[in-house]
């Protein structure tokens, strides 16, 4: 619900907020007073169209606030959600819409303080405002909308959802089917040359431990000789020969010993050199141990390097190192999955035929639920033609079969109407004037109300070329329709302004003239306030008594 407005140095504005309230609104003045600003300032800020001559003269910028209430509005709160514009704490009920127009022409939009561009306002404000009589903003005439509408009252909101995703279902399946069926050659050659590749590296059994293990002991057997006869010549030096290392320590251990009982201080040199020759010693230990362990077999070095032959082989086929064949094998394995997973083509048949079949029945049965509410709307909306200067007049429902049936049901949905007897049934968007689609769509609205998602409805030119008892009449569906939504209209007759629960008179003001200083205001009317203005629009210049007792007396009986 629509709660504020405030307008800033727009057309002849200078500086307006009005408050709005709950139920009917109705919006009077001279002709020229600038009724029609509030709502060309409302629709800015839902993302229409600006252009720099709205910039009141002499000013550097307009700018428009609306201010709603959405805590009634789910959907709404959903795409602010998803569209991160959604209000914040206390706020987080309530969305604000903000639009700026530079005198150069430039525009900006924010929704609830966060910078929204034309596209993002406007499809906020299609869920928040609906204004009827301007074919820019009529929803009614999109076909999406009319079948919408129609679904919303019909009951069936849950069964169109139901068949949109057994419809996406059914595509999606046979998508796949045809993908499989043009691409099944290409399919078995991948697979059957995955399932080649597999299998020779899994018979290859080779682990990046084996590659590491292999490597190391292959260069320790193809340098065994060697290694052999270096470990043989150090035994040697140390040992064995007659200048070994360690005899010639022992005969130095030998001659020190002699001389220790003439100098006590050599002690300290024959406890390193002990040190030395356990330490040798040891050494040749070690050396005795690995050269007894160094395998000279030349059949065990055969069999590694025929394996480091067949590893390579493998790893040039396939263009990779051998470290990477294990992982490469990985690969292989899951495409080959992948390709396994797409089934056969009779399997897939089958189940696309499943899907066919469900989306079928779910859309014949929305056709029906979808003929049962045709025929209904079209019954009620024809009768409340014929009380609104439209007599002959009919409204049809018209639902055009589709071949194949799409994501919204087996048929599309369209609004026809004939204002006038005679007249051939044709598309609400091409047949009617500007006053007539006004008055179809407050039928509509009326008749609908309980089940439209749109909580704010504006009306412009309901009044255009009617009087009498068929305005009492429009007037009367306007405050029925505001007993379920905020509703507001811009009137000249009497009897529409006389059923409003409030009214706000427009009024311009200024002692230029050439207009330069003109501005427009508007005033909430109080009572008294009420019986002057309905008694000028019935007496125009000079108001007698006996207009204002008519004017009181509309208003007694419009609150009955």
């Amino acid at each position: 619900m629509l709660k504020f407005l405030n307008i800033r140095d727009f057309v002849i504005v200078d500086r307006m907020e009005v408050e709005f309230g709950r139920g009917f609104t109705v919006l009077t003045g001279e002709t020229g007073a600038g009724k029609s600003i509030l709502i060309d300032a409302l629709s800015l800020s839902l993302g229409e169209r600006s252009d720099a001559g709205q910039v009141r003269n002499g000013t550097k910028r307009a700018e428009i606030s609306a201010e709603f209430d959405v805590s009634k509005s789910p959907e709404l709160l959903v795409w602010l959600r998803e569209n991160d514009l959604e209000g914040h704490g206390d706020e987080g009920n309530i969305c604000l819409m903000r639009r700026i127009i530079e005198s150069g022409g430039r525009s900006r939009g924010f929704i609830n303080g966060r910078p929204a561009t034309l596209q993002q306002l406007r499809m906020a404000g299609g869920k928040l405002v609906d204004i009827h009589g301007q074919h820019e903003h009529q929803s009614l005439l999109r076909t999406e909308e009319q079948r919408d509408l129609l679904d919303r009252f019909s009951g069936g909101r849950e069964l169109v959802k139901e068949v949109a995703t057994s419809f996406l279902r059914w595509q999606d399946l046979q998508k796949r089917r045809i993908e499989w069926e043009q691409n099944t050659t290409s399919f078995e050659q991948e697979r059957e040359e995955l399932e080649l590749q597999s299998r020779e590296l899994l018979s290859l059994n080779f682990s990046s431990n084996e590659w590491q293990t292999l490597k190391s002991d292959h260069s320790r057997l193809a340098h065994s000789a060697s290694l052999i006869e270096a470990v043989h010549k150090c035994l040697e030096i140390l040992s064995e020969s007659e200048s070994a290392s360690l005899v010639q320590i022992n005969l130095v251990i030998s001659h020190l010993k002699g001389l220790l009982q003439y100098d006590a201080d050599l002690k300290g040199v024959l406890d390193m050199l002990d040190s030395a020759q356990i330490q040798l010693q040891e050494t040749v230990y070690e050396l005795e141990r690995y050269k007894q362990g160094l395998d000279l077999d030349p059949k065990v070095l055969q069999e590694m390097e025929e394996r480091l032959t067949v590893v390579h082989a493998a790893a040039r086929k396939y263009r990779v190192v051998p470290d990477e064949i294990p992982n490469l094998l990985k690969i292989f394995t899951n495409k080959l999955d992948g390709l396994n997973q797409i089934g056969d083509g009779k399997a897939m048949i089958k189940e696309e035929a499943i899907a066919k079949d469900i989306y079928l029945e779910l859309a014949k049965k929305l056709s029906a639920v979808r003929d049962g509410a045709a025929q209904k709307l079209t019954q009620q909306v024809t009768v409340a033609m014929q009380t609104l200067a439209m007599e002959g007049g009919r409204f049809s429902v018209k639902q055009v079969p589709l071949d194949q049936g799409n994501v919204h049901g087996m048929e599309k949905i369209e609004f026809e109407v004939s204002p006038h007897q005679g007249m051939s049934l044709g598309p609400l968007a091409k047949i009617v004037s500007g006053g007539e689609l006004s008055r179809i769509s407050l039928a509509i609205q009326v008749i609908t109300s309980e089940v439209s998602a749109v909580p704010t409805l504006i009306f412009d030119e309901v009044d255009a070329g009617i009087g009498g008892r068929v305005a009492e009449i429009v007037g009367g569906l306007l405050k029925k329709l505001g007993i379920e939504r905020q509703v507001m209209c811009v009137t000249h007759l009497a009897q529409v302004a006389s059923a409003g629960n409030q009214q706000w008179q427009v009024a311009k003001f200024g002692d230029s003239d050439n207009g330069e200083n003109v501005l427009s205001h508007v005033t909430v009317l109080k009572d008294g306030e009420r019986i002057e203005e309905i008694a000028r629009m019935l007496g125009g210049v000079k108001i007698t008594e006996t207009t204002r007792k008519h004017a009181a007396e509309m208003l007694r009986e419009s609150k009955n």
